[in-house]
């Protein structure tokens, strides 16, 4: 493929590492001259010093030719106004947008439906996310993620005694009183998609989608996580602390932040009200353990600084037994991570580039057609395929149930407006709405294909 990339930072060298390795052409634009200039003695692209709002730079840099486009400069206004630019410039050119401003967050559906965008990416939203996971759910729970980070599907082994053991699929949401969906059973090195009578068995591993609240409560009620997280402490208020918090807080965890600023933390009680909000220096030791962190079961570093980071990190796993997570900005940390006794750690902008170089490899075999992105999932021969829908049509504002779908398949979840909806028969598809579905067998490239007749 043709790409662009447009902001040499952290996140467009990791791109350019990653899509040049894997042969794309690769084409990079910044406006500082310096970082044009390394990256392209380190790397086999071709660089141009320039905004990329200007559209004599996106001439210049093969936009009429150019199959996507990728923004990661540091403003998130000048990133959707370049996706808009190369969208006038090339209407076949795929355009994805890093947007981290919360205020953003609940707008992504409407701007990619009107500026046109194929992805917006928030790093924040995904590292957080990750955060959570860890934190929550322990080891044998396995979890794919879908939709930056918004959707997940998580993968839980039936052990002997297992009360989910034969069941029927379609009782178990009366049973449990839990809205939650069961995707797919992994069954003897076979994928089964399954219907509302299939019987579960000791064994199976079964693929389950819910909003992450209804997942706590699901695995509460069915004893699969025997340890629950109860209580975390969180230092720095950040955006990713901000998102933490509010994940944490909505499952029921006790959160703890403690931040410097004073007037971020009367933003987070206002915007958090069942999270606790410390105004303090996070790097004080006697504040923290005056604070509670000898008896909290997760503890986040989350400053703006790599080495507060580590050292806090330190600190907890001396004076605590909780589960740490230290965020790192650097990648050349990695190797310094390893050397020492951190648990978790985690680089936002490595995950980014990640996400995105994820998105471009299914893109590479869904040039034609409306799907968005096709994944393997982590434990199972399922392929997941995302759609986002821009159009009406025979799969819309018609009800799940009265909808002929291919045996193969299963419609897992709907996002609409950012919120999660685990569909049920009375759900309908609508314009705007992004869809992941499931299946053991073909990948459709038209979400209008998943319908019979």
């Amino acid at each position: 493929m043709n790409v662009i990339i447009v902001g040499c930072g952290n996140v467009g060298y990791a791109l350019v590492e990653k899509l040049s390795a894997e042969k794309h052409n690769v084409v990079v634009v910044d406006q500082d001259k310096k970082r044009i200039d390394q990256i392209t003695d380190e790397q086999d692209v071709l660089g141009i010093v320039g905004d990329g709002i200007n559209y004599q730079i996106l001439l210049k840099a093969g936009i009429e030719h150019t199959d996507l486009l990728i923004a990661v400069t540091e403003s998130d206004e000048q990133n959707l106004l370049t996706c808009v630019m190369a969208k006038r410039s090339d209407k076949y050119c795929r355009t994805v947008a890093r947007v981290r401003n919360p205020v953003y967050n609940t707008e992504t559906s409407y701007l990619r439906r009107e500026l046109g965008l194929a992805l917006i990416i928030n790093p924040e939203l995904i590292a957080a996310a990750e955060i959570a996971r860890r934190f929550q759910y322990p080891d044998t729970i396995q979890v794919d993620t879908f939709t930056r980070g918004r959707i997940e599907l998580f993968h839980i082994k039936l052990e002997a005694g297992s009360p989910l053991i034969a069941m029927a699929v379609g009782a178990i949401q009366q049973y449990f009183k839990c809205h939650t969906l069961i995707c797919a059973i992994q069954r003897n090195r076979r994928t089964i998609i399954p219907e509302y009578n299939t019987t579960l068995m000791e064994g199976d591993e079964i693929v389950i989608s819910a909003t992450p609240k209804d997942a706590n409560t699901f695995f509460k009620r069915t004893g699969i996580n025997r340890h629950p997280l109860k209580s975390a402490m969180i230092v720095g208020g950040g955006t990713i602390g901000f998102y933490l918090a509010s994940r944490l807080t909505e499952t029921g965890v006790r959160t703890k932040i403690i931040e410097s600023d004073p007037e971020r933390c009367d933003r987070l009680s206002d915007e958090i009200t069942k999270a606790t909000v410390i105004n303090g220096d996070g790097s004080d030791e006697k504040l923290l353990i005056r604070e509670g962190i000898g008896g909290v079961g997760a503890f986040a570093a989350l400053t703006g600084i790599d080495e507060e980071n580590v050292l806090l990190t330190l600190f907890a796993k001396r004076v605590s037994h909780a589960n740490t997570m230290t965020k790192l900005r650097r990648y050349n940390y990695t190797d310094v991570t390893n050397g020492i006794q951190i648990d978790n750690a985690i680089f936002p902008g490595i995950m980014t580039a990640e996400y995105i170089v994820k998105y471009a490899r299914s893109m590479s075999g869904s040039l034609e057609g409306n799907v968005e992105n096709v994944f393997s999932l982590t434990k199972s021969r399922a392929k997941a395929m995302e759609y986002f829908i821009q159009k009406e049509s025979n799969i819309t504002n018609v009800p799940l149930s009265q909808l002929r779908l291919k045996n193969d398949l299963i419609i897992c979840s709907i996002t609409r407006n950012e919120k999660l909806i685990v569909p049920g028969g009375r759900d309908e598809i609508k314009v705007g709405d992004n869809v992941l579905i499931l299946t053991s067998g073909e990948i459709y490239n038209n979400i209008e294909d998943i319908a019979l007749g």
